[in-house]
């Protein structure tokens, strides 16, 4: 069975794998090992706290095949974005450069660099290793987490917002990132993102122009990629959308990739999904896929399961998943469909 759980410091030299396989991009691990130690202690300092509104806290799940007790995936939430300094993006806006003289009216694209997104909560470091990219893992590994902040909405912001990854080449080239941030910090877009994932993004941001870039000034290739959604992470970006997050409105400082945003409470797994009661027996055979997950948070664990289930009923589970999902008979667990 594939479990999500929250990580812990034990689980540093698995991650330290799925670090090495994870590609350049927005949403890649750091590649320090001290680094990631440092992510994983902050995420169990993070589940010890009675947290009453979000702030510098940080949640990161790992995806376990229980049987092997090998993590095959993982992501993340931080509490709060640009805690403790800005969190920093590209709007777009419309420019008007009208003469009234000349007769001329003229809309023109400008990205302009804003910390508008921050102290909302940010979902980070998905990654899910080559051959377990099924549907069913795609969407527990990126959707599981949501439960859990369905689950403890006191931890997390009004506002949530996901930066995605833009177009790069398999050489770690990025024509956005080409035209623009090389001009101001003179390295490659890879290194750029080995820079930020391991020291933080904020004071490569600071190097950026503080005024508006005029988008059709810059070169075809640039403008081509602007809000362009990597193909590689196309399926994670689908599913972003069916929870309902906005993706017109900022993009990346680095590759140009949209950065999208939700309120919290309206994403659909947070919005729709439901509580139901454990029953310890049988479950009722079905084809239907749900997200399963109990409601704690040091023992948090969620997966994915088929079975007939309709809402306001008691849930059947067998007991050996229930021990898995660390749930006894009387116990509520949160669903959601995932299909």
């Amino acid at each position: 069975m594939l479990m999500l759980r929250l990580g812990r410091t034990a689980d540093l030299p698995q991650i330290e794998r799925l670090a090495a396989a994870s590609p350049v991009g927005v949403t890649a691990l750091p590649a320090s090992r001290e680094r990631l130690a440092d992510i994983l202690a902050a995420s169990e300092a993070s589940m010890a706290e009675e947290v009453t509104f979000s702030g510098e806290e940080r949640y990161f799940f790992v995806l376990e095949d229980t049987a092997t007790g090998t993590l095959v995936g993982c992501s993340g939430i931080i509490a709060a974005s640009g805690f403790r300094s800005p969190f920093y993006t590209f709007r777009n806006e419309m420019f008007v450069h009208a003469s009234r003289e000349l007769g001329l009216h003229n809309r023109i694209h400008v990205l302009s660099l804003c910390h508008d997104l921050t102290g909302h909560s940010l979902l980070v470091g998905y990654h899910l290793s080559e051959g377990h990219r099924t549907p069913e893992l795609l969407q527990l590994n990126a959707r599981g987490r949501l439960l859990f902040m369905a689950s403890h909405p006191q931890r997390f912001a009004e506002s949530t917002s996901v930066e995605v990854v833009g177009i790069s080449d398999d050489q770690g080239n990025a024509p956005f990132w080409d035209a623009v941030g090389r001009h101001f910090f003179a390295v490659s877009y890879a290194e750029a993102e080995r820079i930020g994932s391991e020291r933080g993004r904020g004071f490569l941001a600071e190097l950026m122009p503080g005024y508006p870039i005029y988008v059709p000034m810059l070169s075809d290739e640039a403008q081509e990629v602007v809000g362009q959604v990597n193909p590689s992470v196309q399926d994670v970006f689908d599913i972003l959308m069916d929870e309902g997050f906005e993706t017109d409105n900022y993009v990346d400082i680095f590759d140009g990739g949209p950065v999208v945003n939700a309120r919290t409470a309206m994403l659909t797994s947070v919005r729709h999904s439901q509580l139901a009661q454990v029953v310890v027996g049988q479950p009722q055979a079905g084809d239907t896929l749900w997200l399963v997950a109990n409601t704690k948070v040091c023992d948090f664990r969620a997966c994915a399961l088929r079975f007939a289930w309709q809402p306001g009923e008691p849930l059947q589970l067998d007991a050996a998943t229930a021990q898995a999902l660390r749930v006894a008979e009387g116990d509520s667990v949160r669903l959601i469909r995932g299909d």
